[in-house]
C-alpha cells in the first residue's frame, strides 16, 4: 500500500482530474467511506447522537457529505462550522434541505452551542482541517480544540473520529500543534500520509484505518513509499517445497557474541532458525561455544580465536575461509567494540578477499564502521545495514533527534550514498532500498524496545536472505515478521516486562498465519 506526501496527493487528485474524476466524485466517495466507517466503528447509528466539525475546506466537504450518509441512515446528526464556507457550497447545501441542525462559530461567540453539543454526543467527527494545513491554529479553530479537549477529559466515553488525520497533524513530518486532538480512530483518504507514521504525530492517530476514494491504482505507481502489507508479505515469502532439504533453505554464518553478550548471539541465530533457514552457523569466541551449546542445540560451530572472550583479528582467518559455503552472513550482534574487534571486522568485512555474499550488519559491526572513512566504499557486494537511531547517529554524524525528525528522509538518503539497504530501526521501522524506494513498518510496540529484540530482527533477515529473498525484500519481510511477533506478545501479555526471546516462538506461528490467512490484523 503507497503512502503519500501532501504534494503526491494533491498531484495523484490532479491526475484524476486529468482522466475524467472531478473532485466532487472523490468528495462523494470519501465523504460515504467515512460515514461507512464511523458505523462500523459505533455499530447501529440510528438515534445516535454525532457532531460533525466542519473545516472550510475540501476536509470539511467530505466531512459535510459524511453527516448527510449518517444523517440518512438515522442518526441525530449536528454540524458545526469552525469556519465560513462559500455561500454557493452544494454540499452544504444537501445538508440543509435535510433540515440538519448546523451551527456556525462565527454566531456562537462564547462557544455555549459547542460546549451543549459535546455534552450530548457520543461521537465527534473531526473535519476540519486535512492535509492543507497552512495556518496556525488559533482564534476559532484553538477555541473549538480546547473545548473539545476540556469535554473529553470530563466524559471518557466521547470519543473522536478524525477525518483523514487529526487537525493540527502535518501529513509530511508528523509534527503537531499543541491543540492536535488524539483519535480514537482515524480514517485517512486514499492512501495513507507519510505523517501518520511518524512522531509525534503517531500518537494521536489511534487506530488507523485506509478508504478508497476510487483513485485508479496505477496513478500511484510511481510513489516511492509504501506501507508492508500481509498481503505483500504472504507474496514474498520464500517458498517451502514439499521435496525440499535443508540446503533448499540455504546457510547463515553469524559472527556474533563476546564474554558481556553471549545472550546476542543465541537470539540472533534462533532468529535465523525461526524463519526458516536450513542451516545456521555460529562463529564466536571458542570460550563461549559450551555455554552457547546447552541453548542452541540446533546450531552448528566455528570455533574462533579470542583473547579473554573477545574475538582476535586472527580470527578473519577463519571467517573468510569458511564465508563461501554460505548464503548469508550476519556479523556484529554483541560483538563488543574493544580494538582488536575493530581490526576483526576491517579484515574480515572491507577486505577483497570477502566473498560478495549478502551480509546483514547490526550492532556493534556498525558502531565499529562508523569510525572507518567511507566504509561503504570498501564493502564489497549487497549488505543490509540494521541501526537504531543511536547508531544511525554514529554512522551519519547526525544528532538523533535529527534522525528521529526526518527518518524516511535519512533512511532514503543513506541508503542510496551508501549503497546498501538501509532498516532504520523504531516505531515503524523504515527500509530503504538504494534506488530511493522505501518501505514502512505498520507497528510502533513500546514492548519492542529492549534489549535483544534488534538481535532476533537481525537473525530473521539473515534467514531470509538465506532462502533467496534480495536484501530489500528480506529486510521488509523480517521487519514485518518481527512487528507482527511482537504485536502477538504484546496482545496476550502487555508491553511491559516483554522480552527478546519471547518473540522466537512467534516468528514461525506469525508465517504460517500469513500463508493461511488467518493473520487478520495489520
Amino acid at each position: 500500500m503507497k503512502i503519500v506526501t501532501t504534494e503526491e496527493m494533491r498531484w495523484l487528485e490532479e491526475r484524476c482530474a486529468q482522466e475524467g474524476i472531478s473532485n466532487d466524485a472523490l468528495m462523494e466517495k470519501a465523504g460515504l467511506a467515512v460515514a461507512q466507517k464511523t458505523r462500523e466503528f459505533l455499530g447501529d447509528v440510528r438515534g445516535v447522537p454525532l457532531l460533525v466539525l466542519v473545516g472550510p475546506g475540501n476536509n470539511g466537504g467530505d466531512g459535510l457529505v459524511a453527516a448527510r450518509h449518517l444523517s440518512d441512515w438515522g442518526a441525530e446528526v449536528a454540524v458545526y462550522l469552525s469556519l465560513p464556507r462559500k455561500e454557493d457550497d452544494p454540499k452544504y447545501k444537501l445538508l440543509e434541505s435535510r433540515d440538519i441542525a448546523t451551527y456556525r462559530a462565527a454566531e456562537d461567540g462564547d462557544f455555549s452551542a459547542l460546549r451543549g453539543l459535546l455534552a450530548s454526543s457520543r461521537l465527534v467527527i473531526d473535519a476540519i482541517l486535512g492535509t492543507g494545513r497552512g495556518r496556525p491554529l488559533e482564534g476559532a479553530l484553538a477555541g473549538i480544540l480546547s473545548h473539545l479537549a476540556d469535554a473529553r477529559a470530563r466524559r471518557s466515553q466521547l470519543r473522536l473520529l478524525a477525518l483523514d488525520l487529526p487537525t493540527g497533524l502535518d501529513a509530511d513530518t508528523g509534527e503537531v500543534d499543541p491543540l492536535c486532538p488524539t483519535a480514537d480512530v482515524t480514517v485517512t483518504l486514499g492512501y495513507p500520509k507519510v505523517g501518520l507514521f511518524a512522531f509525534p504525530g503517531g500518537t494521536h492517530v489511534g487506530r488507523l484505518e485506509v478508504v478508497d476514494i476510487g483513485i485508479p491504482p496505477h496513478l500511484a505507481r510511481d510513489v516511492p513509499q509504501e506501507l508492508i502489507t500481509p498481503d505483500w508479505v504472504r507474496q514474498t515469502l520464500p517458498q517451502r517445497p514439499m521435496d525440499a532439504h535443508k540446503g533448499t533453505f540455504g546457510r547463515v554464518l553469524v559472527m556474533a557474541g563476546s564474554i558481556s553478550y553471549i545472550g546476542a548471539a543465541y537470539l540472533a541465530c534462533e532468529g535465523a532458525a525461526r524463519v526458516g533457514a536450513g542451516l545456521v552457523t555460529l562463529a564466536a569466541p571458542r570460550s563461549l561455544i559450551p555455554i552457547l551449546a546447552s541453548k542452541l542445540i540446533e546450531t552448528t560451530y566455528l570455533l574462533l580465536p579470542e583473547e579473554e572472550g573477545i574475538l582476535s583479528p586472527a580470527a578473519s582467518e577463519v571467517f573468510l575461509s569458511e564465508a563461501p559455503g554460505y548464503q548469508a552472513l550476519l556479523v556484529g550482534c554483541g560483538l563488543g567494540q574493544r580494538p582488536e574487534v575493530a581490526g576483526l571486522l576491517g579484515q574480515a568485512l572491507l577486505s577483497a578477499r570477502r566473498p560478495e555474499i549478502p551480509v546483514v550488519l547490526d550492532a556493534d559491526a556498525l558502531n565499529l564502521m562508523s569510525q572507518i572513512p567511507e566504509w561503504w566504499l570498501r564493502l564489497r557486494g549487497e549488505a543490509v545495514l540494521t541501526p537504531h537511531p543511536g547508531e544511525m547517529s554514529r554512522l551519519t554524524g547526525q544528532s538523533t533527534v535529527e534522525i528521529q525528525r526526518s527518518r524516511l528522509s535519512i533512511a532514503r538518503e543513506k541508503a542510496a550514498q551508501w549503497n546498501k539497504v538501509v532498516a532504520l530501526k523504531g516505531a515503524y521501522t523504515v527500509v530503504s532500498s538504494p534506488g530511493g524506494q522505501a518501505r514502512i513498518s505498520p507497528f510502533a510496540n513500546p514492548g519492542l524496545a529492549s534489549g535483544g529484540t534488534g538481535d532476533v530482527l537481525a537473525g530473521a533477515i539473515a534467514g531470509l536472505l538465506s532462502q533467496g529473498l534480495s536484501t530489500f525484500d528480506a529486510a521488509s519481510c523480517g521487519v514485518y515478521l518481527h512487528g507482527a511477533a511482537g504485536e502477538q506478545v504484546r496482545r496476550e501479555m502487555g508491553d511491559t516486562g516483554m522480552v527478546a526471546s519471547d518473540l522466537l516462538p512467534r516468528l514461525p506461528l506469525v508465517i504460517k498465519q500469513l500463508r493461511e490467512g488467518t493473520l487478520d490484523w495489520a
